[in-house]
């Protein structure tokens, strides 16, 4: 993207005195005036902790956003879900006859203050680069006459998801101001779990279908293309998690003594779990591809999204990449599995010379539209017995340590599934003319996206298709510490969503 200054505009009237009433130009004239105020709200937002894992954090978050809808004129409830509530809010407009749902997520990860390069994850910061080094400058720059676009704000949250959330307020309070209005109805739901895997959504979209009945659905959530181009992605892959524990002797025995005789279990799971895949990273347990066929045509739509396999490979710091499939987008089309945390004894400064009692190791499924999680996890299970292991209810019984050799306990969990919406469907129309309206340009169509996010409970409830509208910059460090957003990224994610919410839904 090019580089641009963001000019203060105080005679906002008379520059839109030459532009139509809706007009892209217009629109971001608009934005453009409003982003220091913006800004300013984004910061108070921002500074609320977020960490789904302690609810009482949410309740400040819930109650500011409850605030900032409400004064838009937004009728705005919470609704209880046996976790933390979530807040929906509505909004009815005179010559609507579709509605539109929008998802926005409220939580974020947990922090580790110590690996922040400020002095707290929660209070954020205005930073420009230096060099190789990002320095923290004063909140008081944005009050310059120009703003530079690659500064950035880092803040837990900042991109994933208050960015969004913030920028899409912004959208909403310019059209209150100017007394623009969507020809459809607007419903908003807000997760506050999203972080969580979001355990209670599934239930609650179903107890609560009829408020939240609606034509299509938005997501505002996820980084752009790495181009950090406009971008549009049409599905996701869900998540299911699993837990796997080998056991050897009942507690650790000195490895001088037991070395050649108790079994490791350490040992014994990183034959497992090598026995599933093979040298290339492909899956060898029969099936579990199954059902995926990329065809010609699938093929051209991955083939146009511009990935420079060589930066990703440089970026990532790989030689090459496992040979599941031949090009990255392709990769993402199949359900992966995933090591995703392996434990067993002690190791650096605590390493000692023992056989371990037990090994740990947390999987994850990456499932696809055309795979079913529960049939993999079976796939897997399967496996495990075929080598040779008897599957226990936790730890092992002694009746189980005496008759069994190879000891493993399992559990799973489907957090939620894949979902893809196809390119003609209405809200693909709709949001590819909007953006291509504001930009000058298509705005790249990603298939589906590697990550997961609680979708598909909509989709399959509701039935309704969904697209995610991405406006972060893809290096936010999204989950890690110095988490941060771009404001040129910021701006354009205003531009977008007025783009989305004055674009007629119907051709």
């Amino acid at each position: 993207m090019s580089r641009f200054l963001f000019l203060f505009l105080p005679l906002i009237s008379f520059a839109s005195f030459f532009c139509d009433a809706q007009s892209p130009e217009r629109m971001r004239i608009q934005a453009d005036a409003y982003l220091r105020s913006s800004l300013s709200q984004f910061r108070d937002l921002l500074a609320l902790p977020n960490d789904a894992h302690f609810p009482r954090d949410l309740e400040p978050n819930i109650e500011w956003l409850h605030n900032a809808f409400s004064r838009l004129n937004f009728r705005v409830e919470r609704l209880p879900t046996g976790g933390i509530d979530i807040l929906f809010a509505e909004k009815l407009y005179p010559a609507a006859t579709k509605t539109v749902l929008v998802y926005l997520q409220i939580d974020g990860q947990p922090v580790d203050p110590g690996s922040w390069l400020q002095p707290d994850p929660f209070k954020p910061v205005l930073k420009e680069k230096s060099g190789e080094q990002w320095e923290i400058i004063p909140w008081e720059s944005v009050e310059q006459d120009s703003l530079d676009p690659d500064w950035r704000i880092f803040c837990r949250s900042a991109s994933d998801a208050k960015g969004p959330v913030a920028a899409f307020l912004t959208a909403l309070q310019i059209m209150d101001r100017e007394g623009w209005s969507p020809d459809f109805n607007l419903k908003i739901i807000m997760d506050c779990e999203e972080e969580l895997g979001s355990p209670h959504l599934p239930e609650a979209v179903m107890k609560y279908r009829e408020k939240l009945k609606a034509d299509m659905l938005v997501i505002f959530d996820g980084p752009r293309h790495i181009s950090n181009l406009p971008t549009l992605t049409f599905g996701a892959r869900g998540i299911t998690t699993m837990r796997l524990t080998t056991y050897g002797p009942r507690v650790p025995q000195h490895s001088g003594h037991y070395g050649n005789y108790a079994p490791n279990p350490a040992l014994r799971m990183a034959q497992l779990l090598a026995s599933m895949k093979d040298d290339k990273g492909r899956v060898t347990i029969p099936g579990f591809y199954d059902g995926i066929d990329l065809d010609e045509a699938t093929k051209m739509i991955l083939a146009a999204v511009p990935d420079d396999e060589a930066v990703i490979r440089e970026n990532l710091g790989i030689a090459e990449p496992d040979a599941v499939a031949e090009t990255y987008q392709q990769s993402l089309q199949y359900p992966s599995l995933n090591i995703r945390g392996l434990a067993s004894a002690w190791v650096g400064t605590k390493v000692r010379t023992i056989v371990p009692s037990a090994a740990v190791a947390n999987l994850d499924i990456r499932t696809v539209r055309e795979s079913d999680p529960q049939r993999l996890v079976d796939l897997i299970i399967g496996h495990i017995i075929n080598e040779g292991y008897h599957l226990c209810e936790g730890e092992p019984t002694d009746q189980e340590r005496a008759s069994y050799n190879k000891l493993l306990s399992f559990d799973y969990e489907i957090s939620y599934n894949a979902f893809r919406t196809e390119f003609d469907e209405d809200v693909s129309r709709w949001c590819d003319r909007a953006l291509s309206k504001m930009f000058g340009q298509s705005p790249i169509k990603i298939r589906t996206s590697g990550g997961s996010i609680p979708i598909a409970p909509f989709v399959e409830t509701l039935g309704i298709p969904a697209v995610t509208v991405p406006i972060v910059n893809r290096d936010n460090n999204q989950h890690s510490p110095n988490e941060n957003i771009r404001i040129g990224n910021y701006l354009e994610g205003i531009y977008t969503y007025l783009s989305l919410m004055t674009e007629p839904l119907t051709e």
